[in-house]
């Protein structure tokens, strides 16, 4: 049974794609005589045409990716788009460093491992950048033992 002019006209009334349209099987005779728009109308009135539900896409893949992304998972070297600055600025990155030596050579100079004259070149040299790393600033400065950032 041709019923794609019915289900045309009857997208049309709802104001839906002919995908969406649902025929009841048991009434196909009667959809089959409908020819206007008119009889369409009617059948949907009846009910014997609908409109089927829209269909949804789920979240439930997105929300799993999310979390696994809250634990710190899948940020490899694959995930990553855009510079190294992108993610991290240069200016976050030198204050995050910078920061960290100045502490620890305040901390140096409380604890009496070293002097003020030590202290004092130690700062400098962290403020134009001459250390890579806290670890460096300890061995540079000839400090053995790790104290902790306070």
């Amino acid at each position: 049974m041709e019923l794609k002019a019915q289900r045309r006209i009857a997208a049309k009334i709802m104001k839906c794609g002919e995908s969406r349209v649902w025929m009841d099987p048991a009434r196909l005779g009667d959809i089959s005589q409908a020819i206007t728009t008119q009889d369409v109308r009617r059948l949907v009135k009846d009910g014997v045409v609908r409109k089927k539900p829209k269909q949804g896409v789920s979240k439930a893949r997105v929300r799993h990716t999310a979390q696994q992304k809250r634990k710190g998972r899948r940020k490899g070297k694959g995930s990553r788009k855009g510079a190294l600055g992108s993610r991290h600025s240069r200016k976050n990155s030198w204050m995050n460093m910078i920061r960290g030596q100045r502490s620890l050579a305040k901390n140096l100079l409380k604890e009496g491992k070293i002097d003020k004259k030590v202290y004092k070149d130690v700062y400098r040299k962290a403020g134009g950048g001459f250390f890579r790393s806290r670890a460096h600033l300890m061995q540079y400065a000839g400090v053995t033992t790790e104290i902790k950032n306070e």
